[in-house]
């Protein structure tokens, strides 16, 4: 069997930097453990499946596909960057002919179209409420030591708690914080917390346009000692900041290594548009 396959670098127009996703396009339907297979066998924080909804439908003309999500562990709900970059290899290499694509996943549809030179996400906002340090304080004491922790929140919908740094430290504080993500699995006891977000204001203001906040993730439990640059977090981090700053339009960095930025928009109708830029830095086949 051969599957086109492509390495797609999310959040970033440089290759090697942003988020690096596998895109697999099916003409067929694949053997259900193959899925699993693959993406631990590509080894990437995400390895996104697209696969044809009706017979007649192909990669250049449709629409609407559905779209799975796959870390080297396991299946997971939601997938900003992989959704990206998956919409990037429809736009730009199958030449889609569509202004806007709709994917079929285990969040919803989620729409993505581009504008210029970014690709727009449409995804869910997720509302974010207050969360009891006692409950999680040998998690946050194993993420940031003796740290001030200005904010505390937790958000039902995707199992994620934001740990708000105090907004007295710099973004190189954020960048240099040794992390050992492993150890979370065992300070994390109350069974709640698949994900945990670093994040701290940033210093745009005035004529200087910076970043509005920074962010930094964690996801062990999904195999994922830290995810480079992660749109579904972002759809966490764009309610918290929106409420924190008043502020709809919103620029965001996540400071991982390789790092990536995210252009955030607030919509009318309780959902969040998140739009960055792609690389491509591989074309191939998978053979077996």
């Amino acid at each position: 069997m051969q599957i086109p396959i492509f390495t797609v670098d999310a959040f970033t127009n440089r290759p090697f930097s942003g988020n690096p996703a596998a895109v697999c396009l099916l003409e067929n339907d694949l053997d259900e453990d193959l899925h699993q297979k693959i993406a631990t066998e590509m080894n990437l924080s995400e390895t996104a499946f697209i696969r044809k909804l009706r017979p007649g439908d192909d990669f250049t003309n449709s629409s609407c596909f559905g779209l799975r999500w796959f870390t080297p562990a396991s299946e997971v709900p939601l997938c900003g960057h992989a959704t990206l970059a998956s919409a990037a290899v429809l736009f730009h290499i199958q030449k889609n002919t569509n202004s806007v694509l709709t994917f079929v996943t285990l969040s919803g549809e989620l729409k993505a179209r581009q504008v210029e030179d970014h690709i727009v996400l449409d995804l869910p906002l997720y509302l974010t409420y207050p969360q009891v340090l006692q409950e999680v304080e040998e998690l946050i004491k194993v993420a940031v030591g003796d740290m001030i922790v200005q904010d505390l929140r937790y958000s039902p919908d995707t199992k994620e708690l934001l740990v708000r740094l105090s907004d007295a430290y710099e973004r190189s504080v954020l960048e240099e914080l040794q992390v050992s993500a492993q150890r979370f699995l065992l300070a994390e006891k109350t069974g709640k917390v698949e994900g945990l977000i670093l994040t701290l204001k940033g210093k745009s203001s005035g004529k200087h346009k910076g970043h509005d906040f920074y962010s930094r993730y964690f996801a062990p439990w999904y195999g994922i000692l830290e995810d480079p640059v992660t749109g579904s977090a972002h759809a966490v981090l764009s309610s918290y900041w929106s409420e924190q700053l008043g502020k709809k339009e919103m620029l965001a960095f996540q400071c991982s290594r390789r790092g990536g930025e995210l252009k955030i928009s607030l919509r009318n109708d309780g959902r969040v548009d998140i739009a960055g830029q792609i690389a491509l830095v591989l074309k191939g086949n998978l053979t077996f």
